[in-house]
């Protein structure tokens, strides 16, 4: 469980913030999949998906905080300029003193998430992966550039259609197995796309590649 108290005090500073580890690698999923990017994984999360495969992250108090200086020093220890931040869920914190120092040290700033808090920070890509298990807020919606759906039975098709309704015309619209079930749901999922081309297939890439 979140411990509330400290993500209240993190969100009213937003200096500091909880990380539970942070990385350069290659982008797996979604748009900028195959690009080199690095990943700042923040911890705490509210949304609690039975298939994470990053439960460690969502008690924030396991992990260490970080001022925004030190998370931009990691960054820019690497040749990528593009910085993704994701979670647990990021949007539990706010971001924007993150995003303008990410900003001015020359990086373009993506993020991942579930829409389900409030945004904040300044954004160049926004992927929205919502859950069923706390839904994404209706005004966050519309801001996406990427919606991204993890498939994990038969009944995410129709939930995903309901999903793109909520999102502008020029939104990118993926679907992505879920990894442990990948095997029974790509073949639906490549059946689907063929009969509705709107969207388009997302893998996470880095897992076959036995990559962070």
């Amino acid at each position: 469980m979140l411990e509330h108290a400290l993500i209240d005090k993190i969100t009213s500073t937003n200096l500091q913030l909880p990380v539970m580890e942070h990385f350069y690698s290659l982008q797996g999923e979604g748009y900028f999949s195959g690009q080199a990017a690095y990943f700042v994984r923040l911890a705490g999360c509210d949304v609690g998906c039975v298939w994470c495969d990053v439960k460690e992250s969502w008690d924030a108090t396991l992990h260490p905080l970080k001022s925004v200086d030190e998370i931009v020093a990691g960054a820019r220890s690497h040749q990528g300029k593009l910085c993704v931040i994701t979670g647990g869920e990021p949007l539990l914190y706010d971001l924007t003193h993150l995003t303008k120092a990410l900003h001015e040290a020359g990086f373009i700033v993506n993020i991942e998430t579930s829409a389900s808090s409030p945004f904040t920070g300044h954004w160049d890509w926004i992927c929205i992966s919502p859950k069923k298990f706390k839904a994404p807020l209706p005004e966050n919606m519309l801001l996406a550039h990427e919606l991204k759906i993890i498939v994990f039975n038969i009944s995410d098709f129709e939930w995903a259609e309901k999903q793109a309704l909520m999102v502008s015309p020029t939104c990118k619209l993926y679907l992505q197995p879920e990894w442990d079930k990948a095997n029974e749901i790509l073949p639906l999922i490549i059946n689907y796309i063929k009969d509705h081309p709107q969207w388009q297939l997302s893998l996470q890439t880095h897992k076959f590649l036995n990559i962070p």
